[in-house]
Order: C-alpha cells, then structure tokens, then sequence
C-alpha cells in the first residue's frame, strides 16, 4: 500500500491500533520469545517433528509455555463466563408492548415459515425489532417489542451514520487522489456529526493535522473531549498530547499523564509509547527503567508481529536544521529527475536500474511511494535477462503475497532455488526460510540451516537473522545462545528491526548476556520507532515543504511526544524559526527550548550547541553564560563538535561564564580547526585577534620608562657606545642617500637600438578623463 492508501487506514498506524484485554495479557506473556524464526507450530506439524523441536526445548520454556497456557486458560474461563451472561440476558429479554407486553421473548421462534434465534424487523415498515413470546407466531399471534422507540430511533440512526462511515472509508481506501480524499472525508465529518465513534476519531486527528480538512485545533480538542467521555483510548490519547503541548488548551503536564495513562490501559498503543518515553527521560514522572520497558516492549511485540518477509517500509529521518545548514547535503530523498533516468535506463533494458527500482517501489522510501505493482514489472523485467538478485526478490513477493502478486509457495520455490544455484544470498535465505517452515517442501533443519549459513557468510542480514534464531532457539543445532548474540548482531548492524527486537528480548530477560534495563530500552525503542506510525514523519516533512508549517509542528509535537529525536529536533526548528502561527510568540523561544533539550539528552550536537546558545543570548530564559558553558563544554567533549570548541575559546578569550584565560582560548580554538575544515579560516582571523589582543595586552603590562631606567647602557655596551651608534646611523644614512641618487640617474641606452617611435595621441573623445 501507498503512504496515500495508508492515509485512509489510520486506525492501525498514526491513530494507532487498540490493544484488546486478551492482546495485553498475551504481550505480558510472551517473554523471551523471539519473533523470527520461531517454529513451534501449533498445527500442521508431524509427531517426529513435534518430538525434534521438543527435544531442544530448556525448562525456562516449558515454563513460560505453561504460563502462556495458564493465561490461554483464564482468557477462554473469562470469555466462557461472557457468553453465558450474554445468553442468561438473551433468554429473560422482556416483551414492550405488542400483544404480550411483560412476557419473555421465545427464542427461537417461528415467523413466515422461518425460524428468528434473535429480535428481528422484518415483517415492519419502521424496521422496529420485535419477537415472538411464543415458537409459533402465526398460530397465537403473541408478540411485543424488544426496543423502545427511543431505542429504535437511537439504533436506526447508529446504523444511518456507519453506513456513511463505511461509505467515506470505501472512497479513502480506494483512492489516491487528494480531491477524493476530501470527499471521503466530507462523509466522515456527516458520521462524526452522528456521534459515530470512528467517524469522530478519524475527523478529529485530520483536524489536527489538517489532513484533507482545514486545520482547527479548537474543533478537534472538542471532539477529543467528546470521545474522552465516551472511554475513547484515541481520543484520551490526543486529549493528552494537546495538554503536553498546550495546544488548544493551557499546558498542563499532570493532566497530560493522566490522560495518556487512561489511553495506555484502552489499549493505544502510542499511549504506551508516550508512556515508555517519559519513564525512561523522566518527563513529569520519577525516572524508571523498569516501567518504560515495559511499556516499550509490548509495543515492540506488535511492530515485530507486522513487519513482512520483505521487511517494511522504510523510515525516512530528514532534518531539517541540517538541511539549512548544509543546502548541498543528500537527505536521503531521490529527486524527480534521477528518479526519472533509472526509469529511463530501466525501459532501455539497464538490469541494475530495473532490480534498484524493483526494490525502491517494493519498501518504499527516499521519496519513493510503495506500489508492489510496480515492483513486480521491474523484477520480472530483470529476472527473465537472468539476474539473480530479481529472481530473489519475486521469490520473497511470492512468498509474501499481496493484492498484486498472490500467496504461492510453489512459485517462490522456484524462484528461490533458481538464485540460490546462482550464489545469491537472498536466494539462499529465501530458499532456507521454505525448508524451515515447511512452505512446498517437507521441514528440514539441516537444509534450512545449511542455506543460511551461505546466505550468511555473504553478509545477507535475513540469513544472520534467521540464523540467529535457530541457535536461540536450538532448531536443527544445539542451542547457543552465544551464537545467536553473534548472528543478531551482524543483522542489526545491517539496519533489520527483528534482530534489534530479539536483543532486546535477550538484554531484557539476561539470556545468554547479562541482563541490562538499559541497553533493553533503547532497542525496544529502536523498535517501536520503526512502527507504522513513522510514515507521519514523511507526512510531516512534506507538510514543511508545502509551506503548511502549522501542519507539519503539529504532527512532529506529536511524533516528538512519542520520543522521535528527529522530530523533536524538527519541531524545535519551526518553532525556533518562528515559521508557526498557531504558537504565541511569547512561546516560540520557551518550547523551542524544551524541544532541543529533549533532542540534545538523545545525542543530537546541533540541539547541544542551540541548548548553549539560547542561554548565551537569553532566548526563552535567562542570559545564563555558565549553563551556555556547559552546554558547549558537553557538546565538545562528547560529540566533538567544533562549532562548540569555538564557540568555548570565544568564552575564554571575553571571560564569560568563565575566568578569562588566552592560552586556553587558543587551545580550543587550535581543537576547532583540528575537528573540521570548515573551521579553519574562522579560526585563523580569531587567532589573529587574539595575538593582537596578548601584544597589546602584554605591552599594557609592562612599563617601557621603567624598563629602560634598569638598562646600563655603558655596562651592556660599553663606555663609548653613543659612537658606535651615530656611526650605525651614518652609515645607514650614506647608503639610503646612494641608493636614491642612483634611482634618478638616467639608464644608459644600449647601442644599435633605435629610438622608439611615440605613440600617436588618441582622438580628444577617446581620452581618458583627467
């Protein structure tokens, strides 16, 4: 799907999928488990195998399968428990009115030959259900309803506003085009004005964003409010955010967590994330490790459970201080007019240009939409010239399956072995991903294994992977969990979220490493910032380049809540550039300052050195020269930034924030220019000040009179020293007289050359002017 497709299915990215009770119980459970690579079938699977994948199973994991069961067991008792009620609340439903007003509906019961195991409107104009207090309707004629009619009303005028609902969806989901789109919309904000939950949720955030709609904060705050009362997670979740930000509403950090907490126990997942950021900087709560990880893991447990065979899509982190600061420098995006000569090398038969396109449109990315349809025309192109990298690459399509390409072990097979018999290591990994699970060839361990070590040995980050996997979880080789330390972190070197999910899952519970909180948070987070959601960061980029500016600080606020470095950075540069107009300019400078505190306590040196200057120059605190200090003083020493280290010789050299000291400010100065070319010719002009500065400096100090009072010029020079200097100066004298009358003399013409003939004068109008 497209970011544009994606657009229309927002429950399960930026809106965030609902987590139910039962999902959160099985997050809570899963443990140690790693997502890929994991075999143990619950169906499907043949005794011999069952007995195999047994025999390598430790007791730490019939353990927590034994829990799983216990938590399987007490979900089913709860549910078992629901449905029983549901039925004892079906059989005593009362009869209103009708012939049999007060008797007990008769389920089931028979009407126009057909038998109604619930309440029913047929056989109404108003559509008013109704039942039968007897089996045979027809032959006793007693009957009442099962609603009143205010009940009536409020059910038919629900069912008016889903089917607008889903009539607005239909036309966000199957269109691309922006005219569309705010049709589709146009019925949501109908069905929002139905109090159609849903509809509510969806026009409120495109409110917010301004997503097809214009922009209203206020709008959108009250319908976060609605939604709140009405136990929304969505709704709680915004309603949070906006008091972080004070956005709509005075900025009240207390009231956020409240909020974001109730959002948290519905189930939203960015309620989680919000939540796990905050633990683990110490954002309005007392720092915990332990909290945010695990409210980060279980959102890692549903990013890892999404992410494909073919990986995802690709998460784009412009930002957009660099771009400023350095025009020429790549972001990361593909301009229209290279994008345009692969497609032309491509349609002339270039293989590499059609296998490089084939996987740009199959991830998405650098400015590129996902479109499988396309993918696939430029593998196939490439795969029938013979390339083998093509051929991998259907196979995993294949293997995959999508709306363009359908679900085909067979296929991929094919496809697989063809690569593999050509050393392709996708090929190879593909190849061994069938013989592992089975998919149109019989399970076999040592074959899967054989493959992705091949696949392996090439650096292919799928085969470390899976690779990985098998030695944690002793598949076809003894465990070892060394080994899969080892292959997990080849593949994340490699950029694979998996394999930063399955070492966080080790460093979070101390298997085969020791246990570190710490080094768990931040892979967990790696992980949850790799969610769906991300695309809101491309969303909000290409709001920025629009011009929308109030749109894009509004998604990268709330991308920054979730505790995206890039956004926060991004979000403190519109600010710090005054390019927002729904923020007060009172504000600008205060919130700017908080955001590159938060981008600088993630290791981002321009939000360092900004930290130093606000305080330096006053902007949204107080003129605070020590703190400005420190703050290059950190940017110096742990990122090496010469801008800082010039930055702190300035400081040194004025004695500001600190004693003043010259030999120190040429000390960090002379670092400067070691740590960046760029800064050399600054470097050298402050030098040269700052020598004259120590000259004058030094001649300041010093008496001259004093000076030459001490000096015995008879006892340094001898007695008749006074005569051998007016002899220096006589003589200095004589030469400088010879030398100008020498000057004057005329130079001698050489023989046999004739004069030189005089230039005619030009015309009096071309003269120059005198």
């Amino acid at each position: 799907l497209s970011l544009l497709d994606e657009e229309g299915n927002q429950d399960e990215s930026l809106e965030s999928k609902t987590l139910s009770a039962e999902d959160q119980v099985k997050d809570r459970s899963t443990g140690t488990r790693v997502v890929a690579g994991q075999i143990f079938l619950e169906s499907g699977k043949s005794e011999s195998q069952s007995e195999d994948a047994e025999n390598f199973h430790s007791q730490e994991e019939e353990k927590e399968n034994s829990l799983e069961e216990l938590n399987s067991l007490e979900m089913s008792n709860l549910l078992n428990k629901d449905l029983e009620e549901a039925e004892i609340q079906s059989a005593v439903l009362t009869a209103i009115g009708g012939t049999a007003d007060g008797e007990p509906c008769h389920f089931p019961f028979l009407f126009m030959e057909k038998e109604y195991a619930e309440c029913t409107a047929d056989g109404r104009e108003d559509g008013r259900l109704w039942c039968a207090t007897t089996y045979d309707y027809k032959k006793d004629q007693k009957w009442g309803f099962c609603e009143t009619e205010e009940q009536s009303n409020k059910r038919r005028q629900m069912q008016e506003a889903e089917d607008v609902y889903q009539t607005g969806m239909k036309i966000l989901n199957e269109s691309s085009k922006k005219a569309q789109k705010k049709e589709a919309y146009q019925y949501l904000l109908k069905a929002a004005d139905m109090n159609h939950t849903k509809a509510m949720e969806k026009v409120s955030y495109a409110l917010l964003f301004g997503d097809y709609l214009k922009q209203n904060i206020q709008s959108s705050k009250e319908l976060f409010e609605k939604l709140t009362e009405e136990g929304s997670p969505k709704g709680q979740m915004a309603l949070g955010f906006l008091y972080a930000s004070g956005l709509g509403v005075n900025s009240s950090q207390a009231k956020a967590l409240v909020y974001y907490t109730f959002g948290a126990l519905g189930g939203n997942l960015i309620a989680h994330m919000i939540l796990g950021y905050r633990y683990w900087a110490g954002i309005g709560v007392l720092q915990s490790c332990e909290s945010a990880l695990t409210h980060y893991r279980l959102v890692a447990n549903h990013v890892a459970s999404d992410i494909s065979l073919t990986g995802g899509t690709v998460v784009q982190r412009i930002r957009l201080a660099d771009e400023v600061e350095n025009p020429g420098m790549a972001s990361g995006m593909l301009e229209e007019d290279l994008i345009q000569y692969y497609q032309f090398l491509a349609e002339k038969g270039d293989v590499q240009a059609q296998v490089g396109l084939g996987q740009l449109h199959l991830h998405g990315g650098r400015g590129v939409e996902q479109n499988h349809q396309r993918a696939f025309e430029y593998f196939n192109q490439a795969a029938n010239a013979g390339n083998s990298h093509a051929m991998a690459f259907l196979g995993k399509m294949y293997s995959e399956g999508s709306d363009v390409v359908p679900q085909s072990n067979e296929t991929a097979l094919q496809y697989f072995k063809k690569a593999a018999d050509m050393g392709n290591p996708v090929g190879q990994s593909g190849l061994g991903m069938a013989y592992l699970y089975g998919r149109g060839v019989p399970v076999n361990y040592e074959l899967a294994l054989k493959y992705f070590q091949k696949a392996a040995e090439q650096g292919w980050v799928d085969g470390q992977l899976q690779l990985g996997s098998m030695y944690y979880n002793g598949i076809g080789v003894k465990r070892d969990y060394k080994q899969a330390l080892k292959y997990f972190n080849l593949a994340s070197q490699g950029g694979h979220i998996l394999a930063f999910y399955n070492l966080a899952q080790m460093h979070a519970t101390g298997t085969g490493v020791m246990r570190s909180c710490h080094t768990a948070v931040e892979l967990f987070k790696n992980v949850c910032e790799r969610g769906r959601w991300s695309e809101r960061l491309m969303t909000a980029y290409n709001s920025y380049k629009d011009g929308d500016s109030n749109s894009a600080v509004v998604q990268y606020l709330l991308l920054a809540e979730q505790g995206y470095e890039v956004a926060q950075s991004n979000a403190a540069f519109i600010l710090d550039q005054k390019e927002a107009s729904i923020v007060g300019e009172n504000e600008t400078y205060p919130r700017a300052l908080l955001h590159w505190n938060r981008a600088a306590s993630q290791g981002y040196t321009v939000a360092r050195i900004k930290l130093g200057d606000y305080h330096f120059y006053g902007f949204g605190t107080d003129v605070d020269y020590e703190t400005a200090f420190i703050h290059y003083r950190l940017a110096s020493e742990q990122q090496h930034s010469a801008q800082a280290m010039f930055n702190l010789g300035y400081m040194h050299e004025k004695g500001l924030g600190i004693k003043q000291d010259i030999h120190l400010a040429k000390r960090f100065y002379d670092m400067a220019a070691e740590a960046s070319p760029d800064a050399q010719v600054p470097v050298f002009l402050a030098l040269c000040k700052l020598g004259v500065i120590y000259s004058l400096q030094y001649v300041r100090e010093i008496n001259v009179r004093e000076v030459f009072s001490h000096i015995d010029m008879d006892q340094l020079l001898g007695p008749e020293w006074d005569l051998y200097l007016m002899t220096i100066i006589a003589l200095l004298l004589g030469t400088i007289i010879a030398y100008r009358q020498r000057q004057h003399q005329a130079i001698p013409r050489p023989a046999g050359l004739r004069p030189a003939v005089p230039q005619q004068e030009p015309p009096p109008e071309h003269q120059p002017p005198q």
